[in-house]
Parts: structure tokens; sequence; C-alpha cells
């Protein structure tokens, strides 16, 4: 129905840049919200940021605000994390997700997003 297919993730130095994709194809919702979410090992995925198809509205985790940005791109289905500043901590599986209604205001739960994608590695050196 709706597949997600991240890319862009690498291995950087600490204060690099990554930018990481998400191509999102099948059927789409002008209402979605879309959500960047990553997971280090041996720990819980955790909420870094979404944005609202329709309005570009974004919302960031704390420990990434200033140096990620959220972004889409309306006509190729495609949505964005640019990761500047990059540390250390940043290292893990960034996965994006839809959220099929977004009317509800709720962008940082899991139980939120309906679909995901497989996944990519970020992983910062010092």
């Amino acid at each position: 129905q709706v597949q997600l297919v991240e890319s862009g993730g690498g291995l950087v130095q600490t204060g690099g840049s990554l930018r990481l994709s998400c191509v999102v194809s099948g059927r789409t919702f002008s209402t979605a919200t879309m959500g960047w979410f990553r997971q280090a090992p041996g720990k819980e995925r955790d909420f870094v940021a979404a944005i609202a198809w329709s309005t570009g509205r974004t919302r960031y985790q704390d420990s990434v605000k200033g140096r990620f940005t959220i972004s889409r791109d309306n006509a190729n289905n495609t949505v964005y994390l640019q990761m500047n500043s990059l540390k250390p901590e940043d290292t893990a599986v960034y996965s994006c997700a839809v959220d099929v209604q977004g009317y509800s205001g709720i962008y940082n739960s899991l139980a939120e997003y309906d679909y995901w994608g497989q996944g990519t590695q970020v992983t910062v050196s010092s």
C-alpha cells in the first residue's frame, strides 16, 4: 500500500553532515505527517523530527534543534533530514514513517505512525 525507502546513511566524523532521504510510494494522504525516528543499539526507538505534509510545520527533539532540518519535496514524494554538526550520540539507525492522519496533533509517538521504512545506518566517529 505505502512503501518508504530511506537512503543517505553512512559513516561521518564528528561535526560532519549527512542528508537522509525517504521516498514514499503507493497511496499518499494530504493530511499526513512524516516523521524521522532513530534507534541506537540497546536503546528504544526515539523521535527525531516531524513535518506536516500539507503545511510544512516542523517539530524536533530538543537534542537536534538547530542541527537537523526536516523538509519535504512534494513533487517527488520525498522527505529529507539534513543533519549538520553531527555528534557520536547521533549514531543510530534512522527510519522514516508516515502518520496518514496528521490532524491529531501528536507527532512524537511511535504508535501514531502507520507505515515505516527499513532504516538507514548513521555512524558518527569521534
